[in-house]
């Protein structure tokens, strides 16, 4: 009984793990996907994120020596990946909101566009370093470390789960609770869902349609792509790695459908992907393939999308102007 209990834990833990990146890039993408934007880029916006957070802690560190400090590394990892995200997806508002450009073939250029992005400034510091880019053992601590102290992870049972994980889960839980409240309880986080729902209702109510969606969009895309600096920082050890993030921003976007657009929800349903692309690792059948294994997220999303397609509970749909142009002339 032990044994299959230290066995689900130890698969809870590593879910969570594997799937903070996740939760900050559905989280982000949430956030777009209210305001009516459907942002298809998140995979390229994580690489991105991914490679301008680790090139900013390391050459924080270079410059910095011994004395770089762990919680300021931190915080200008965050920083820089959310610079870039945020760069990235301002770009793509100003092609789709400004330009009214097609937002699905808009948002795929993004994920090529970011993704040849993010490997070409990988490999460049690398070439430029003459070896590969990695931070010291202690300052990586910080990033993968869990933030309490060890009275609270030894805790039988549940100290692993509730206090083991590293502090971007802690902060992406909170993340998520800031932005369910933000958009339940407060009139901006109506004016954003009203904007999503029908923008020609809200900009007849005087709500700044253009306003929202582009802060929308480019705060969300400054969010996801701080995944792809946790995924670069925790599960790839601190060193670059061009193909670790492959299939991170698409399983995102798969996680917003299955969470129904919820915040809240994103949490819970993080860890279950997670769950999900290491189940292969941790539960391993000689008689079922990995590659099986690893579309598992996508077909719970797809069975998840087809029964609340069939309930027709209008709070579990999408935003109804989402991936629609808005044309005020049309109003």
């Amino acid at each position: 009984m032990n044994q299959y209990l230290n066995l689900f834990i130890a698969l809870l833990v590593a879910a969570i793990t594997y799937g903070t990146p996740l939760l900050f890039g559905t989280l982000g993408e949430v956030l777009t996907e209210k305001s009516g934007s459907l942002n298809l880029g998140v995979e390229g916006i994580m690489f991105m994120g991914g490679a301008v957070g680790l090139g900013g802690v390391f050459y924080y560190e270079k410059a910095a020596g011994a004395g770089a400090s762990g919680p300021l590394a931190v915080g200008i990892g965050i920083l820089c990946a959310f610079l870039a995200g945020a760069l990235a997806s301002l770009i793509f508002s100003f092609l789709t909101i400004t330009l009214r450009a097609n937002q699905n073939v808009t948002g795929l250029a993004l994920s090529i566009f970011g993704t040849g992005i993010g490997q070409f400034i990988g490999e460049y510091m690398r070439v430029a370093e003459g070896g590969y880019i990695a931070i010291s053992s202690r300052l990586a601590g910080f990033f993968q470390n869990s933030p309490f102290p060890d009275f609270l992870r030894n805790i039988p049972v549940v100290g692993s789960v509730l206090f083991g994980g590293s502090v971007f889960f802690y902060l992406g839980v909170l993340a998520a609770i800031a932005l369910s409240w933000y958009l339940n309880r407060t009139r901006s986080g109506l004016h954003l869902r009203s904007v999503g729902e029908s923008p020609a209702t809200a900009d007849a109510a005087g709500i700044g349609v253009t306003r929202y969606k582009y802060l929308a969009a480019v705060i969300g895309g400054g969010v996801s792509a701080i995944g792809g600096m946790v995924y670069i920082m925790t599960i790839a050890g601190c060193v670059w790695n061009h193909e670790g993030l492959s299939g991170e921003g698409w399983l995102a976007v798969a996680l917003v459908i299955f969470c129904m657009w919820r915040p809240l929800a994103a949490v819970w349903g993080s860890v279950l992907f997670g769950a999900l692309m290491i189940l292969y690792l941790r539960l391993a059948l000689p008689f079922v393939p990995t590659q099986l294994y690893k579309i598992l997220p996508y077909v719970v999303t797809v069975i998840v999308l087809i029964v609340s397609s069939m309930r027709n509970n209008r709070e579990k749909q999408p935003p109804a102007s989402l991936g629609l142009s808005y044309f005020r002339e049309d109003r």
